[in-house]
């Protein structure tokens, strides 16, 4: 599966980019690379930025939210019928994990998709192309700042990062592309300068306590229900856990976190358990 190239900073690009031809100015999220691609047999396979797995259950704990939304929301049929052969396409998009920003997460999609490989032509479609994609296989695209701009009307230095589509505060920073296949990043000052997310600072069973709230499983209970799921103990535990990673990522994964996962996921069971055996017996 293509493996995405890295994306310079601005200053670091070729300065072709901002001197001819129209930009697109893409908000840059602060989540986590995934990409995917649609197999033959119907299944869907992913990769983060380093690795690709076969087995979607494979993914790492921070992405399954995100692997859930693609699944669940990719339309096949709808992709079946726009290219000759799926496996010819690799999509490539930000899973919207917690890192330095506090996203408002009921809004945001566990999936945001920028850009799209085709193998066969060798080559990255264009920013226009990319939008209509995502939007024609039921996911959603990032946000555009700006469609169509002429580069020389742009200037990195004095250009100000506008507020974030999904959160009040400034966005991450601005992905720059033209339809040559050019990009460069400009990230916000308050991303570049707020460093890594520190640690867990509390036990296991406190922060299981805070995250599998009455009123959090009594949500994803609605979700299940609204899907037509059961409200059994594995589905609603596998909810918790990918809202958990979803919101926490980069706090449990660090290296200070005082405590195994294993026992993190032990307490949120419990929670669980205890939550659906009330519903069982009407309390």
């Amino acid at each position: 599966m293509k493996a995405y190239p890295a994306i310079p900073s601005v200053d670091a690009a070729p300065a072709e980019l901002v001197e001819e031809g129209h930009l697109w100015l893409l908000e840059k999220v602060d989540g986590t690379h995934l990409r995917f691609q649609l197999q033959q047999s119907g299944l869907v396979r992913f990769g983060d930025r380093n690795r690709v797995y076969d087995d979607p259950d494979d993914v790492p704990d921070p992405y399954q939210h995100a692997v859930r939304h693609v699944r669940e929301n990719l339309d096949r049929e709808a992709l079946r019928n726009a290219v000759e052969d799926v496996e010819d396409v690799v999509f490539f998009g930000e899973a919207t994990s917690y890192r330095r920003i506090d996203y408002e997460w009921s809004r945001l999609p566990s999936f945001l998709g920028f850009d799209v490989w085709s193998a066969n032509a060798e080559t990255f479609r264009p920013p226009d192309a990319v939008q209509a994609i995502f939007d024609g296989i039921g996911l959603e695209p990032v946000n555009v700042f700006e469609r169509e701009r002429r580069a020389r009307d742009f200037d990195p230095g004095s250009y100000a990062i506008p507020q974030s589509a999904w959160y009040d505060g400034p966005a991450a920073g601005v992905v720059i592309r033209d339809k040559r296949g050019r990009r460069a990043k400009l990230r916000h000052s308050h991303v570049e300068t707020a460093g890594e997310p520190a640690p867990i600072d509390v036990s296991a069973e406190e922060l299981a306590a805070r995250i599998a709230t009455q009123d959090r499983l009594e949500t994803l209970t609605s979700r299940l229900e609204d899907e037509g799921q059961p409200v059994t103990f594995e589905p609603l535990y596998e909810r918790v856990l990918e809202d958990a990673f979803r919101k926490a990522h980069g706090r449990l994964d660090h290296d200070g976190t005082p405590f195994e996962m294993s026992e993190f996921r032990s307490e949120i069971g419990a929670l669980t358990q205890a939550f659906v055996d009330g519903r069982s017996n009407g309390t």
